[in-house]
Formats: structure tokens, sequence, C-alpha cells
């Protein structure tokens, strides 16, 4: 496989770019535009999108737009026109961040970006704000060696993290924005750090909030304790029906015994990225592959109870938590989530009441690695990484918005690449990128543009 021309001169601008980089990501960083205003002030993301506004006008975009979506967030769009007759690409991030969780457990400050140990720290510095200023790299450096040669649209979504589809549905009702010959969704990662990976499937999700009702108010459980039906005991027994005794999801009517075909997830690898503490079993059967990417999987995300920091000895009269579960290619996320309600409401115990509401939703993604995009990828990352070939895998975690543009764009090609390598520890604490895969996956990028453009023209 011979290395494109622009290679060495892509390489080159992007490796003297870096230190720019690293100061507009600490810009970006800075912005704690989490898309709750419940956490957050909706000021941090509505200043995150007019920063991501005036880097794409720095960079000679046109229809430059941030727009109002249908879940309240803002996403920001820009344009780039190509060549005639070239074909265009859209190149797609995400400026909302997961919340940091317990600021006194990082190293850092979440919200500033800190090199340390040859990586960069701070929330969303891999997911995925760093996924848009890699993007910012690749056409930088195709503008300084020879011009973009393709037609290049950048939408970068502001409440990607809530699942609450707003350019999901903005996208519905403006077909027109978004359509691409190919779509580079800049939000997933390698497989590890310097193993180039694209990613082929994605499980999608749903969200759940379960609240169980026993009692009109709590009471002392001395005095009605073991004959008043308490809340957060029916809660936990819901709770527990959802795993077998080894740990697997157990939904009533819904598959769980799918096997993944491709690379492969060995355990004690997956014990390390995991941090899995000695002596701690897995959870599950078959293969880690398996369970990440070709079964669903159920998290219990938050329980609303009391602390135990000044608990009172009371039968609770209610406890409500949240759900998600992930959901594998081949199975359908709205049947997921009839399922995984039925499911609730069946197994509540005591006759106690029950309320199940959702909250999100999205479905999972199967992409052709086979494809003209794809071959035009394998190359470019081939020579960003000397001596290792493209590897396929799957994700475990959700892009609702790739379905959408599935169903937009039919025959458009969808890519998943990114920085959200193990090492990152995206939504936990310490969150992390690695500036030298932020630097070859730049140069990839770019690479592959030219490759792609090229591939058209043949």
């Amino acid at each position: 496989m011979t290395a494109q021309p622009i290679a060495e001169p892509v390489a080159a601008t992007v490796a003297s770019l870096m230190p720019r980089a690293k100061a507009e990501l600490a810009e970006l960083v800075a912005f704690r535009s989490v898309a709750d205003p419940a956490q957050f002030p909706r000021s941090e993301c509505e200043a995150a999108a007019a920063w991501v506004a005036d880097a794409l006008r720095a960079e000679d975009f046109t229809d430059v737009a941030v727009f109002d979506t249908p879940d309240g967030s803002q996403s920001v769009y820009g344009h780039l026109p190509g060549p005639a007759g070239a074909p265009t690409v859209l190149l797609y991030a995400h400026y909302d961040v997961q919340p940091p969780l317990e600021v006194a457990a990082w190293d850092s400050p979440p919200f500033e970006l800190t090199e340390r140990d040859g990586r960069w720290y701070g929330r969303g510095a891999a997911d995925c704000k760093g996924g848009f200023i890699m993007h910012l790299l690749a056409l930088r450096a195709l503008k300084a060696n020879g011009g973009v040669p393709v037609g290049v649209k950048v939408i970068v979504e502001g409440s990607e993290e809530q699942g609450t589809g707003g350019l999901e549905r903005y996208a519905e009702a403006h077909p027109e924005l978004l359509a691409a010959d190919a779509i580079v969704i800049g939000d997933t990662g390698n497989f590890r750090v310097g193993l180039p990976t694209v990613t082929a499937s994605l499980r999608g999700m749903t969200m759940l909030r379960v609240q169980v009702d026993t009692l009109a108010g709590n009471l002392h459980s001395g005095q009605f304790g073991g004959a008043a039906p308490d809340a957060l005991a029916a809660l936990i027994r819901v709770l527990d029906s959802l795993r077998a005794e080894d740990g697997s999801t157990t939904v009533d009517g819904l598959a769980a015994d799918a096997e993944w075909q491709g690379l492969q997830y060995p355990e004690e690898d997956f014990r390390r990225d995991a941090r899995v503490l000695d002596g701690v079993g897995l959870i599950g059967s078959g293969t880690v592959a398996d369970r990440l990417w070709a079964r669903p999987a159920v998290t219990v995300i938050g329980i609303d109870c009391p602390p135990v920091v000044g608990a009172t000895p009371s039968v609770q009269a209610t406890a409500r938590a949240q759900i998600s579960l992930r959901v594998p290619p081949g199975q359908d996320a709205a049947e997921a989530t009839k399922l995984l309600t039925a499911h609730l409401q069946a197994r509540t115990p005591w006759g106690a009441r029950v309320t199940v509401e959702q909250i999100g939703q999205g479905q999972p993604f199967q992409a052709d690695v086979s494809s003209p995009a794809y071959t035009s990828m394998a190359r470019a990352l081939a020579t960003a990484y000397p001596g290792e070939e493209m590897q396929a895998a799957g994700m475990g975690g959700s892009i609702p918005l790739c379905n959408t543009l599935g169903a937009l764009y039919p025959s458009a090609e969808i890519l998943l690449i990114g920085l959200s390598e193990p090492e990152a520890q995206i939504h936990a604490v310490n969150e992390s990128v690695s500036p030298r895969e932020l630097e070859r996956m730049s140069v990839a990028e770019a690479l592959f543009l030219s490759n792609y453009a090229a591939s058209k023209r043949g």
C-alpha cells in the first residue's frame, strides 16, 4: 500500500499546529457545557456554541449558523464549498459534555486542560471537543497543502450526551441541511492507543425512569416495619430482576445470546482498561466482545433514596431509579423499550404502584466497512499509523444521530472514528486525550478527504 503523495507535508503541517490545537482545546474545555440547566447554566453551552461558530468563520466557512433544536439545545453548522464537481463530506462532533461527577476525585480541575504524563486532561478533551479540534487540524493541513479537495459541511451538536434527540428532529425537519456523499462521525475512537480503528457498529439505547410508590408518606420503621410495604425494598427487587445470577441482562422477551464476529477483546485487556479490582469477576457470559457489542446491557445509573448520612429509621413511601438499556444491532430500540417497561411493571412486588417514564431512545447502527469510503479511510489510517492496518470494532455506546442520517441520506457512507480510546476514560473522572492520537487521527482524516476526492474523480 503506497503512501499518498501529500502524506508527508500534511503530517508536518499537523505537527506544527499541535501547540495551537492545545491552546484551542483548552479554551473549549473551559466551557462547562453540560446540556442540563439543572446542573450548569445554559449560558455555558451557548458560549461553547459561539466559540465553535467563530472557529468555523475563521476557517472561511460560509453559512455559519447557531440554531436552536427542539430539545432546547443549540447546534452549530458551517459549509466550506469545494471544487466544482467534488463530493461533499459532513464532519460531525459535539461540544456538550458529561457532568464532571466527583470534582474532588479529579487530579486536576475538570474544566481546565492540564498536561500530565503525556496526556491532556479535562472533561470533553476526548469526548468530543477534541473531535472538533481534530476536524479543524485536518482541514488546516489540507488548506496549507493545496487546498481542501472536497466540499465540507460541519455540524457540532449541543445535546448528544443527554440523548434528547434535538439535532435528530431538526435534521428530519430540514433534510437538505446535512446532505452529503460521506459522513465522518468524530465521536468514537481507536480500540487502543496506536491501533487505528473504525467503529463498525453501535449499540442503541433506551433510558427510563421508574418510580415505585407504596405509602402516603414515610413511616417509623419500629412502629410499622415488617408489615408496611417499603418502596425502596420493592424497587431493589425490581432492579435485581434485570440481571441473572452471573450478571447477564435479563429483560423478559429480549434476546441476549448474539455473538460478535470480528476483532476480539481479551479479558485481561478489558480488566485493565475497565480498572476492575483484583478478585472481582466480570459479569455476563460469552466473550467480552459479545457482551459489549452484540448483546443488550442494562445499567442502573441513578437512584433517588435517602443518603446514609442523615438517614432516619423510616419505611420509605417512594423510591425512583433511572435505567439505561443498551440495544445491539439487530434489535429495535422501540421494541426493547416496550419489553423493558413491561418487565418493570410485571416484576414490581406487593401490588406497589409503578410508573415508568421514557426519557431517551436511540436506535443501534451497523456500518458497511467494504464501501469505497472505508477503503479510502483504510489507506489513510495505514499511512498515519505506519505498520498498522485499519481494524473494525464495535462500540457499546450510542450515537442516535447515525440512524437519522442513514435514513435521511441512504446513499451516504457513514464512518465513525475519534479519540476515545480506553485510556481516555470518557464519562469518568480524569478524562483525557492523547495528543499523539489527536495528531495521527487528524493526519488520517486529512488523507481520507484527499483519498475520497480522488476516488470520486476516478
